[in-house]
Formats: C-alpha cells, structure tokens, sequence
C-alpha cells in the first residue's frame, strides 16, 4: 500500500513505525502536521491510499478524513477518549493500559476501532511509557490494523462504551509538599514527565519540574531544597525526600536542574555517592558500576540521553577505573530509555543564554566525547561492549561503535547520522570506526541519507554485531548471559591481543589524533563559520519551534521528479 505518516514530529514512534510499515512492503512518505492546506497538498501529491497519524497535536480536516481512510494512534484503551491518555492512567495508577488504533472522523477519539493493543502500565516517567510500552503495542495495533484494512473483510467497530477525559490542567497535577507523600510526588511528576511537566516553585521562583526519583535515607522539612547532587535536586517530602532532575522556568528551555537554579545553590549541602559502585538503597544515580563473573557492568542514565560536557568527563572518569579493574568485558550499558544522543544542545544553548558562547560550549562538548570515545576505543586489557537497549542517535552511535561489540535490542532505533542538526559533521573518530566497519562508500552513504535504522537493519548492513529480544530486562539479563560467556570464552586473551595487535596497525597507518584532527577542523567551521545552520537547528530544536516544512530526505513526494501515482 501508498501510505502517508503524518504526524507532528518525526518522533520515535513515528520512526519505527515508518520502518516496519517499509519491511513489509508499503511505500511510505512522511508529511509533518503544519497547516490544512499543506497536509492537502501532501495528500494531492502522494495519493495515499492510506494515512496513518501516529502522533497530532490537532484533528485531521474533513478534506481528508473524507476522501481517504486516516487512521489514529491513540494512547488508550478502546472507548477512551482525549488529549491526556496516559498522563491520566498513569496519575490514577492504572496496571494496565493500551492504544487504540481508530478511524478518524468528525469527532475526537470517537470513530471505529480497527485494532488495539494492551500493556502491563509501569510506574514510571510518562515518556519512558511512551518511548516503550506504547510505541510496542502501537506498532502491534498498527500493523493489524494495515493488514486488516488491506483485507477487505474486516469491519471496524466502534467501542460500546466510551468516555471523554479532557486536557489534564495544571490544577490538577498540584504538589502539596506539605501533604503529599514522595510517591504521590513521583507520580505526578511521571505523569507529566516530557510534556508538559508540574507547575511548581523552587527557592520562590516558578518553574515546572520533570525527572523525579525517590530518596530512601535523606529527610528533611517538607518542601525543603535540602541537597544537590550532579545534576539534581533533593526536595523533602512529608516522609522522605524526591530528587529533581530538571526544570523549566518561564521563558527559558528545561535543563538540569543545578544549572536552571545555579546562583540559588550556594547554600545547599552537596550530596555525594561512595563511589561508582552502585547503591543498593533507592537514590538517585546518573553512572553507576556492578560486576559479575568476570564482567563489568557500566550504567549512564542521562536524561534523554543528552551528554554535557560535565557528564562526559565524569563518564570517562568512571570508564577510565572500570578500566583497571579485574574483569575479562566491559559492557556499556546506557540508560532504560536512550544509551546516548550525542552532545547536550539544551546545556549548549543555555551557554548563551547565561552570557556565554554556544560555539564555545559546542567545542568543549564535543572535545569531552572525543575524549571519553578515545577511552573506549583505547581498552586493552577487556573486550568492550556497547549495549543498547534504547535508541540512540548522532554522537551516540558513534561512542557506541567505539567499542568493540555493539549489541542492539530488537526494538530499538538508532540513527547514525548528524546532518539533521544543521549539517553538523560529526566527531567521535567515526571516520575511523564507521569505513572500518562498512567500507567508504556504504559509510558515506549511511550519513547522506539520514534515515533511522531498526536494530535488525542494522545488524544486517555490519553496524551491529548482535540483535537481542525483548523489553529492556529482557535484554540485559540476556546481554549478561553473552557477556559471560564471552568472558569464559577460553580464546579471549587471544581475541584481546588480536584487537591490540589491529589497533596498533591502524595507529601505524593513521593516528587517531589524525582522524580526531580531521573531524575536529569541520566542526570548527560548524560551530564557529560563516554557515549559522547548526546554531539555528539548535536553538529551534530545544526550543521546539512548530515545523515550518517536512525535510526532504522523508517527504519522497516532495522530491525533485516524483510523480503523482
């Protein structure tokens, strides 16, 4: 089938959705959700025989719905209905929840139902639910739902009961520091986590707050902000205390919460771990260390994914000593939601707003994760593994493909290209690593084309090296099957040499501070040239300034020479 994504962004959803449609045949464009008359000029030029909306922020029109069948990816169950799916289920501690794959009409949520799919609802932040449980079952009810649409012999019906829950307000997700306990303060939290977060206050000042985790030992007076580590903020509770990650304040973008309130923490009490081992009382962690026969774990959980500066060099600290520890592999494991997007942009572009140079903080970012992809690369006395149970992209695959082992989970997207942020170039030696793995030309080709890979796609053209199932426990309980017995494996010791013997060739060939060289003087123009692209990707993207046009590397109707089917 033609089938055209429209959507409001070119989310995860929307990537991996348009991936299988295109494994199992279907011709698919992408056209963003701007205005009525483009998604009618969209529809005028592709000529869909069917569209599927995986993620709006307002209805189709009638001039569409009308004339071709539109299908809709709510986040519910069947019979409900409403812009605040999951932030509702979620606040009222629903178990289970779905998504509902639904015709459009007229009205809202309402029209007949031609699949759905349901999920074990997990206390969590509401995007992680969005990033996992929903985008599986979403991808499970959309793939019936074409099928069955494709058919001809199935007939949509429309649920029996159905109920119309509205905008979740912010009067609705109001803390009461004075009366809420930490979970009830987590679970709201969660269930405003990405968009649009809780209005709040912190040291008197407005803003909304995001990431939230509990904290099991500290206490203090309710309302409280009582410590601060990294990136976060411990606020007391009526019994405990719950970790900010980040906020918002007006007019500003959301960043970590120690950098939005930095002039406010002179007086807050700094809490540190033990170390890079990991704590077994709940707290909040963003690296963290356990080992296991003869197997190194290492944990990043960064919000998003995003690395700042501070991050990367406190990661390549933790890498540098898991490094001289007794152990035969080294895994990598990421964070539950992403294992890394690159560069922090939100922080980057923060520099500027403090008085600072964004070009500036661009070049110390960058310089930070060469630094810490160096480390990785470098290993001698461990085979190394990047495990990626989220998506990751940009920066991120290539810090991954630094190891010597790159293990995907199925599910997981990953988009190994940086053009889209401004035509940036791209550092993290993948001029090294990337032709080494698929030769020049098929390198040159996966950054041209700015495509998202699914994990079997990249396994299947050499980016990877092994493709998992499962949800993210599922993975890394079997990613820590492989990982010990690669490290039993009674060939190792020789399988490290031939790596150290191989990386002593290429250095023989071409230093790595060549390649580093080389990258780095294209970044330089990126960041401080003539071409103010990147500067402008960047700020429109934290930002997220609505889309003026659908790039053209995933509207194919809008290419040069395409012609109306």
């Amino acid at each position: 089938m033609r089938i055209l994504l429209l959507t409001h962004a070119f989310n995860s959803l929307s990537q991996r959705l348009g991936a299988e449609l295109r494994q199992r045949g279907h011709e698919v464009s992408v056209e963003f959700d701007i205005s009525d008359s483009v998604t009618e000029e969209a529809c005028a030029l592709f000529a869909p025989e069917l569209i599927v909306a995986p993620y709006l922020r307002r209805a189709i029109p009638e001039s569409v719905w009308s004339h071709c069948p539109c299908l809709i990816v709510h986040p519910g169950v069947p019979g409900d209905r409403g812009p605040s799916a999951l932030d509702w289920a979620l606040d009222a501690g629903r178990q289970e929840w779905g998504v509902t794959v639904l015709q459009a009409e007229a009205e809202m949520d309402s029209g007949p139902v031609w699949a759905s799919a349901n999920f074990c609802l997990r206390a969590a932040k509401k995007a992680s639910v969005y990033r996992h449980e929903v985008t599986q079952a979403a991808t499970q009810a959309v793939l019936q739902a074409v099928e069955r649409l494709a058919s001809g012999s199935f007939v949509p019906q429309r649920p029996v009961n159905s109920r119309w829950r509205p905008l979740m307000k912010q009067t609705e997700r109001t803390i009461d520091w004075q009366l809420d306990d930490s979970a009830t303060v987590l679970r709201k939290i969660n269930a405003a986590d990405g968009v649009p977060g809780v209005a709040d206050a912190l040291f008197g000042q407005p803003c909304h707050l995001f990431d939230a985790a509990v904290e099991a030992t500290l206490r203090g007076t309710p309302g409280e902000v009582i410590a601060q580590r990294e990136t976060a903020l411990l606020r007391a509770t009526v019994d405990g205390a719950v970790w900010i990650g980040h906020v918002k304040r007006p007019g500003s973008i959301k960043l970590p919460a120690t950098l939005a309130f930095a002039p406010e923490l002179t007086a807050v009490p700094y809490s540190p771990l033990p170390g890079w081992w990991r704590v077994q009382i709940p707290t909040w962690q963003d690296i963290a260390y356990e080992e296991a026969e003869q197997v190194g774990y290492l944990h990043f959980e960064f919000y998003n994914g995003a690395m700042s500066t501070g991050q990367c060099e406190r990661l390549r600290s933790a890498l540098a000593w898991a490094k001289q520890r007794p152990t035969r592999v080294l895994v990598l494991m990421g964070g539950q939601d992403f294992w890394s997007n690159g560069i922090h942009l939100n922080v980057i572009e923060a520099a500027s707003l403090m008085g600072g140079s964004a070009a500036d903080e661009s070049w110390r970012n960058i310089n930070a994760m060469n630094d810490l992809a160096l480390e990785l690369i470098t290993t001698e006395h461990q085979i190394t593994v990047a495990a990626v149970g989220g998506n990751t992209g940009a920066g991120g695959c290539f810090l991954a493909r630094a190891a010597d082992l790159v293990w995907a989970r199925e599910a997981v997207m990953l988009n190994p290209h940086y053009k889209n942020m401004g035509n940036l170039y791209g550092s993290e030696y993948w001029t090294y690593s990337l032709p080494r793995r698929l030769g020049l030309e098929a390198a040159r080709a996966i950054m041209h084309n700015r495509q998202p890979l699914m994990a079997q796609q990249a396994l299947q053209m050499g980016f990877t090296d092994d493709c998992l199932p499962g949800d993210v426990p599922a993975f890394r309980a079997e990613g820590a099957r492989y990982a010990s017995k690669l490290a039993a494996a009674p060939d190792l010791q020789a399988r490290i040499a031939t790596k150290n013997e191989a990386r002593a060739r290429d250095e023989a060939t071409k230093p790595l501070a060549a390649y580093r060289a080389e990258e780095m003087t294209h970044m330089h123009r990126n960041f401080y040239g003539f071409d103010p692209s990147y500067h402008v990707a960047r700020h429109h993207f934290v930002y997220k300034s609505p889309a003026s046009w659908t790039p053209r590397h995933l509207a194919v109707h809008r290419e040069l020479g395409w012609k109306r089917p």
